[in-house]
């Protein structure tokens, strides 16, 4: 297929074409992005009941389709949709035009620019109704769980999953920080009950979570301190909010790796000590809050530095997911830990009309064009990456999509 034609259409809004260009992974090339994504001609899908096929302008890049590609730690053709279709389509952020809707769609209309958040449930679940859709049975991320992902034309999305595209933004800025963000925003605001005047650490603030965790923090009249692998990204940090930064590599000694000797364990714990004493120069106590997601490499520092009663909240475990630590700090100072999964669809509206409003940015590293899926999470498997990748879709160059005057996008270097 040419990929140089993939913002060309000869069908108006309302009607779709019979096939796209999409890349898409299948069970038989599973390994490193390079090879298991490759382009293919589709059928478009057809919208059902309450869903809406979207004309995808620009995508972001996640890692969790970097998982996807390698089929590990657990290959998603196993569950989700994947069995029903044979095939992923991966892209978990989208910004774009709504193209078509279903049956009982009555909110949007042909020609929205909409973006779209990750989360998907069925409507026919309780506790969607009456508890939290993050609760229900049927909930999955859309991109990675489910088969029509942003990597293609089109992509059909659940009608609650549909934000107004911020009027500032270009396409490729939309389309940058809608998984990450929205993950951060539920953290922080809906399981911590951030408030002005608390303290909070945030591991990686340089870095897809950790930008938006340390805005966050700044808007809600929070004190923060990030953590960092340089002092350029510590400076990124400073200019959205931080009170300061510490670089990582003055305390390399207190992360945890497992198996430490019992006189390992004691050098490591005496580096997290003196962490710990700098975090509380910086915010002037211990923190209330720490922000996690790097798991088995800081977990045990953070369970030890985080004030008594404070809350250790964690999305990931990005260094493990087997947590090892010394318990007597969790209940001798009834400390907390707390989960967290991504968010709902009221969450993702309440953290979109911030990035509407300004007071929270996107910040992004580079833009590829639609040629550079598989290249883009290559550069995420070999951590060659700088930042948050977005790709042009329909959008024909960068720049494209804004609608007013505004802030826009932090262009940067982050990562860690």
């Amino acid at each position: 297929m040419d990929l140089q034609q993939v913002s060309s259409l000869d069908v108006e809004p309302g009607e779709l074409p019979k096939t796209m260009a999409a890349w898409v992974i299948r069970e038989e090339r599973l390994g490193e992005p390079k090879d298991a994504f490759q382009i293919e001609e589709m059928e478009v899908p057809e919208p059902g009941a309450f869903e809406v096929i979207v004309r995808v302008m620009a995508a972001g890049v996640n890692y969790n389709n970097v998982w996807a590609a390698l089929g590990k730690p657990v290959s998603v053709m196993k569950y989700g949709d994947h069995p029903e279709y044979g095939h992923h389509i991966g892209g978990s952020d989208a910004s774009g035009v709504v193209w078509k809707v279903g049956p009982g769609v009555t909110r949007w209309k042909a020609g929205d620019e909409v973006v779209v958040h990750c989360n998907q449930a069925s409507y026919e679940d309780p506790e969607v109704h009456g508890l939290d859709p993050m609760a229900a049975p049927s909930q999955r991320i859309w991109g990675y769980e489910t088969t029509w992902g942003s990597f293609a034309q089109f992509t059909k999305v659940q009608a609650q999953q549909l934000l107004p595209k911020p009027h500032a933004l270009t396409w490729e800025e939309a389309a940058s920080y809608g998984l990450v963000y929205f993950t951060a925003y539920r953290m922080l605001l809906t399981r911590c009950g951030l408030q002005a005047g608390d303290r909070v650490l945030i591991w990686g603030a340089a870095g897809g979570l950790g930008v938006f965790a340390t805005q966050l923090c700044k808007a809600t009249g929070a004190h923060c301190v990030g953590v960092v692998s340089s002092t350029e990204k510590g400076e990124l940090v400073k200019r959205l909010g931080a009170a300061d930064f510490i670089d990582r590599s003055e305390f390399a000694g207190m992360m945890r790796r497992g198996g430490e000797s019992p006189e390992e364990e004691k050098a490591r714990f005496r580096t997290s000590r003196e962490f710990s004493n700098r975090v509380k120069e910086i915010l002037g106590d211990a923190p209330d809050i720490v922000f996690e997601h790097v798991g088995q490499a800081t977990f045990p520092t953070s369970v030890y530095t985080v004030k008594p009663f404070g809350k250790v909240v964690i999305c990931a475990g990005t260094t493990g997911f087997h947590l090892d630590f010394d318990v007597r700090y969790l209940w001798m100072k009834q400390k907390e830990i707390v989960g967290s999964h991504f968010a709902n669809a009221y969450e993702c509206m309440k953290a979109n009309e911030l990035i509407e409003s300004g007071q929270i940015r996107p910040v992004i590293w580079r833009t590829m064009g639609f040629d550079g899926v598989a290249q883009a999470h290559q550069l995420m498997l070999e951590n060659k990456h700088l930042g948050k990748i977005s790709i042009l879709v329909g959008a024909e160059s960068e720049g494209l999509g804004r609608t007013a005057d505004g802030p826009g996008a932090i262009h940067a270097e982050v990562g860690g």
